[in-house]
């Protein structure tokens, strides 16, 4: 057993994607991607859905001695937001700087793009089955007993099938 480390708890896939994301995200973007995931609740849930941060630059200094500046965080923004987040950006620095911990942003930047989120995209629909497919569905969950899974089982058989090409 020497060398061999006992299974412990399952760890969470998002703990892991975090760790192997965040020092890619801080390196390329000078950001912590706990900054990117609390941003709804930083900037506020109007703001959010049409705005995300970007990127935080940091200002060059030539040797360690050199005193500390903030740094500029860059906001994709879209849309009427773009005037929003601009009066509120008193707000949303206070605020970015509450969740890091020290004044770390001193100004902000908009850039006028467009922001996708999971929420905003249209959900496709899927197409309506032929009878043959819902016959040969129906026969597939008919054997189960439990009237709520048979039914949620339909309806994802419904949904899968529905996204496939006759």
């Amino acid at each position: 057993m020497a060398g061999k480390k006992p299974f412990g708890n399952p760890v969470p896939v998002s703990d892991l994607a975090t760790e192997i994301l965040d020092p890619v995200l801080r390196k390329r973007a000078g950001i912590s991607i706990g900054l990117v995931q609390s941003w709804e609740e930083i900037a506020g849930p109007r703001l959010a859905r049409h705005s995300r941060p970007e990127k935080i630059q940091w200002p060059r200094r030539l040797n360690e001695d050199d005193p500390f500046e903030p740094a500029l965080l860059i906001i994709a923004c879209e849309g009427m937001a773009a005037l929003h987040l601009q009066h509120e950006a008193g707000e949303v620095i206070n605020r970015v700087n509450a969740f890091l911990g020290f004044n770390a942003i001193g100004r902000i930047k908009i850039l006028q793009k467009p922001v996708l989120s999971a929420k905003t995209r249209p959900k496709p629909v899927p197409r309506p089955l032929s009878e043959a497919e819902k016959s040969k569905l129906a026969r597939t969950v008919g054997k189960i007993e439990d009237d709520g899974l048979r039914a949620s089982l339909e309806r994802l058989g419904a949904t899968i099938l529905g996204q496939k090409r006759p």
